[in-house]
C-alpha cells in the first residue's frame, strides 16, 4: 500500500517538476536558482533522525552513488544559452522522457528493494538516490553555467573595447 502511494506522489512531483522546469526557461538562469535546490532538499535528511529510516553507511554510499549515475542523463541534456544580456537554461525535450523513465526505474527498483528491506529504510535509501541524483546535476548545472557567463563577460568586454575605438 504505502509503495503505491509513495509511487503516486512521486509520479506527481515528477509532473511538476516538469512544469516548474518549463517556466523557468522563460526566466535568466542564476547561481542562487542553480544552488538552492539543493539546499532546500537537504532539509529531508531529517528523516534520518528517526531509526526506521537509518541505513547502515554501505547503503548510505551504494544509494548516492546510484543517484549521481542516474543524474549523468540530465547534465547531458542540460545546457545554458545567452540570450542579449542574460543567460537562460534550454528546455530539452528529452527532460520529461529522462525523468519518467528514471522515475519508472525507480518504482521498479523501489518495489524490489521494498520486498526485502523495510519501508523506512527503502524511503531513507530513496532519499539518498534523489539527493545524489541533484546535488551531482546542479553541481554540473553551476560548472556550465559559469563557463557561460565567462563567455558572456569576455563577448562584453570585447564590445567595451570595439565601442571605445
Amino acid at each position: 500500500m504505502w509503495i503505491i502511494a509513495s509511487s503516486i506522489v512521486a509520479v506527481l512531483m515528477a509532473t511538476t517538476m516538469i512544469f516548474v522546469r518549463l517556466r523557468a526557461s522563460r526566466k535568466p538562469a542564476s547561481v542562487k536558482k542553480i544552488i538552492l535546490p539543493p539546499f532546500f532538499m537537504s532539509t529531508g535528511a531529517l528523516m534520518f533522525v528517526f531509526e526506521p529510516f537509518r541505513v547502515e553507511w554501505i547503503q548510505v554510499l551504494e544509494a548516492f552513488s546510484v543517484g549521481v549515475v542516474f543524474s549523468i542523463f540530465l547534465i547531458k541534456t542540460s545546457k545554458f544559452e545567452i540570450r542579449e544580456k542574460d543567460i537562460y537554461l534550454i528546455p530539452s525535450k528529452a527532460f520529461a522522457f529522462i525523468l519518467f523513465g528514471l522515475l519508472a526505474l525507480r518504482i521498479v527498483l523501489k518495489t524490489l528493494i521494498g520486498q526485502h528491506v523495510s519501508f523506512g529504510e527503502t524511503s531513507g535509501m530513496f532519499f539518498l538516490l534523489a539527493f545524489g541524483m541533484i546535488l551531482s546535476w546542479r553541481i554540473a548545472m553551476l560548472i556550465k553555467y559559469k563557463q557561460v557567463e565567462r563567455k558572456l563577460l569576455e563577448r562584453d568586454m570585447a564590445a567595451a573595447v570595439a565601442a571605445q575605438k
